[in-house]
């Protein structure tokens, strides 16, 4: 078995520390801040201030690949979310009478709940584990190495040998060795000022800018109601802004518009009136909205948000051996699929799968490498198509091609045909790839007799005209 270094106590490092003592290895987590998310979950989400996780306060989606992983592999952290107030819904709960089961729905159900419930939730599964020491307010500050030098097989060639080999982490207090070392410090870590120092090859960076900024108010709805409309759609947009509600626990929902960048409108959605009175001008902030829900929260603003891939492989092979990234390190992916926890767990879970099989090797580190460029990738790449539809989209103002308006026609059909909303929900929960989904002849069908029977219709005429949000955000 062997020892592996947590570099960072996020989601991604606390399922991968915990992940790996289940699988019979001891694990050690280093943290910056210095305690742990307890269960007072209203004064650490809104409280705790995370310069490190400027993400930590926005929402989140848990979709079926995320809660399908904690179910099977962490069912006590599963649990501990649902007792904490998480809330599950299938996506075929849409329709008034759910339609008959078929093999693989069980997959389709979205976990909600803020993101401070799933590190509540890790975190008492971690301090219960005895396989793992967690170091809160003791944060990396470098790498030990064995300097370069060859072992583990040939992957990558000849030049593979010359990985510099991570044999440990130092902070403050000393050095810790291990067999493994797993950066999962995010997208804000140190990881690649400590690889220089190291004597590493730089990894290859792969970054698409979105042009999208957000912005999201946290509610809670009255006392006595649990659940909010079902319908309409939680999320609709419009040529130049869209809104999304994310509903999570304990009767706090979330709502969200985002516009494009450069829209000289967006500093205006800070303003709380202003956010509330555009945030109405789309179906479902003006149906959450209209029930009498408290505000929680101030405005929350993100921007400059982009795709980003890192790989720690180049052309001659893997740049470091006994050292791979996790979450945001690997993967930072945009929010408007809501991929990210999903691929943070699935990449933790590889960690603790693998880590007896060599963690120091130059081939344990290519053949990471090569699970992520197929298991992880894939779903980056959609996420960077999907991202670029909606950049262009709100820069122009107007859908701009054919594709454009078959895919909105895809999400619109899926409200009302069955089979076509099963088809949408398999890709949205990392169920099934969309070329692969979209591509079947019947759901082609259905969708192309939906188009027909509506020749006038156009794509993404949800919300206030252009004239009306300029006037809603003059305030």
């Amino acid at each position: 078995m062997a020892h592996v270094l947590v570099i960072g106590g996020g989601i991604g490092g606390q399922a991968t520390a915990l992940l790996a003592a289940r699988r019979g290895h001891t694990a050690e987590l280093f943290e910056r801040d210095t305690r742990a998310p307890g269960t007072a979950l209203d004064r650490d989400f809104f409280g705790w201030r995370r310069p490190a996780v400027p993400q930590a306060g926005h929402p989140h989606a848990l979709l079926g690949a995320a809660r399908n992983l904690l179910r099977d592999e962490l069912p006590d952290v599963h649990a501990e979310m649902l007792r904490l107030g998480a809330r599950e819904r299938h996506e075929l709960d849409w329709f008034d009478v759910r339609p008959p089961a078929r093999p693989g729905d069980e997959d389709l159900v979205m976990l909600q709940a803020r993101r401070i419930v799933l590190e509540s939730a890790l975190a008492t599964a971690l301090r219960a584990e005895p396989g793992v020491v967690a170091r809160y307010g003791e944060p990396v500050t470098g790498l030990t190495t064995a300097g370069a030098g060859g072992g583990g097989g040939a992957a990558g060639g000849a030049a593979g040998s010359e990985a510099v080999h991570v044999t440990g982490v130092t902070t403050e207090a000393g050095a810790y060795a291990g067999d493994l070392v797993v950066d999962a410090g995010g997208r804000r870590g140190g990881a690649d000022r400590w690889l220089t120092a190291a004597g590493c090859r730089p990894g290859v960076v792969e970054r698409h800018r979105t042009g999208l900024a957000y912005f999201c108010r946290w509610y809670r709805l009255p006392e006595g109601r649990e659940e909010g409309p079902r319908r309409p759609w939680a999320v609709s947009g419009g040529a130049f802004a869209g809104c999304a509600v994310f509903p999570a626990d304990n009767r706090v929902f979330a709502v969200a518009l985002f516009v494009h960048t450069e829209d000289p409108t967006r500093s205006a959605l800070r303003d709380p009136a202003v956010f509330e009175a555009a945030a109405r001008a789309f179906p479902p902030g003006a149906a959450w909205l209209a029930l009498g829900a408290e505000p929680l929260s101030d405005v929350l603003a993100t921007a400059g948000l982009d795709n980003r891939w890192s790989s720690l492989v180049d052309e001659r092979g893997p740049v470091v051996r006994g050292f791979v990234p996790v979450g945001d390190a690997v993967t930072h992916t945009n929010p408007t699929l809501g991929q990210g926890t999903s691929l943070t767990l699935w990449a933790a879970s590889r960690v603790a799968r693998t880590a007896h099989q060599d963690p120091g090797s130059v081939r344990f580190s290519a053949e990471y490498h090569g699970w992520a460029v197929r298991t992880l990738k894939p779903w980056f790449d959609f996420q960077v198509v999907a991202d670029e539809a909606i950049g262009a989209r709100f820069a122009t103002r107007a859908a701009r091609s054919g594709a454009a308006r078959d895919a909105a026609a895809l999400f619109e059909c899926a409200l009302q045909d069955p089979e076509v909303m099963r088809t949408r929900a398999r890709v949205r929960h990392l169920a099934d790839p969309p070329a692969r989904a979209y591509a079947d002849p019947e759901i082609r069908a259905r969708v192309a007799r939906w188009l027909a029977e509506r020749p006038d219709y156009v794509p993404n005429d949800a919300g206030p005209s252009r004239a009306q949000w300029e006037k809603l955000t003059a305030g």
